[in-house]
């Protein structure tokens, strides 16, 4: 089934590039026409990318891995917020940190830190401090709320990064690159798609455009999560009938040895019980004599 169509991709202004003095020409293949100027994508490959990055990107949910959203444009910061929560994906919408996955563990440190005040605010240590110390540690949990609040669930490496504007966002494409780490990401005209493993030829400056790109890539994750929901209950299904049919059979086995002894003891009881009656008998014969 396909995910979008070219009328769908027209109507949201994707087909719209930047002047064509501000090109890349990288992004030949990628560009239909001129017209006044500008740039027009061709959206037969922009549907084919689209179609090949929502195919690898379900494979990715589906395995249980992270991907990392990149959006700090003005138009961009909000809709990838609202479609990321959703599905419960890590985000980054305000400044990128340096050496959030270069230095990883230093970014994971200061994650932990917003736990330790939220700690600190419950157990009583607050009511221990000045009101100058208060107000500077609850500034300093806004701040770190404010910029990594939304990663506060990544305890490792993302899987793969989806980044809005590649070349805003330069820094987390080259740290993704010294990681190993694939790149889906929307390109306009001024960019360099072959810096990234899955680019997406599109216009990154219009908010429908945007809106409507998020907006398959998250229904693709979704799909992949479900997936693995759905095989991780089949897997604990089969689990529990094969553990059920060990148990009847671990029951068969026993059965056998719980009957024979069951025939042993009233063998038992039965001699006993004509022991007792025999000596009766025996005093009866001699009384008739």
């Amino acid at each position: 089934m396909e995910r979008t169509n070219i009328k769908e991709l027209l109507d949201a202004g994707v087909h719209f590039g930047h002047l064509k003095r501000k090109w890349n020409p990288s992004m030949a293949p990628y560009i239909f026409m001129e017209r006044n100027g500008i740039h027009i994508i061709d959206l037969q490959k922009t549907k084919a990318k689209i179609e090949e990055a929502s195919a690898a990107l379900k494979q990715i949910a589906k395995s249980g891995r992270k991907v990392l959203f990149v959006a700090t444009k003005k138009q961009a910061k909000e809709l990838v917020a609202e479609s990321v929560k959703q599905i419960n994906m890590p985000y980054v919408t305000e400044r990128w940190p340096g050496g959030m996955l270069t230095n990883f563990p230093t970014i994971r440190k200061a994650v932990k830190k917003m736990a330790t005040i939220d700690k600190m605010a419950t157990d009583g240590t607050f009511s221990n401090m000045s009101k100058r110390e208060r107000l500077q540690i609850t500034r300093q949990r806004t701040k770190l709320e404010k910029n990594l609040g939304s990663i506060a669930d990544l305890t490792r490496l993302p899987a793969a990064l989806f980044i809005v504007d590649i070349t805003k966002e330069y820094i987390a494409v080259h740290e993704a690159k010294r990681l190993n780490i694939p790149v889906f990401a929307i390109v306009d005209t001024n960019s360099d798609p072959n810096v990234v493993d899955f680019p997406i030829p599109a216009n990154d400056d219009a908010s429908k455009s945007i809106s409507l790109i998020i907006g398959i890539l998250c229904k693709a994750i979704r799909e992949g999560l479900d997936e693995r929901k759905m095989e991780r209950e089949k897997e604990a299904a089969i689990k529990e009938k094969e553990e059920k049919e060990e148990e009847v059979d671990e029951m068969d086995d026993k059965a056998p040895e719980e009957i024979i002894e069951k025939v042993e003891d009233e063998n038992i009881a039965m001699k006993k019980k004509d022991g007792e009656k025999s000596p009766a008998k025996k005093i009866e014969s001699k009384k008739d004599n």
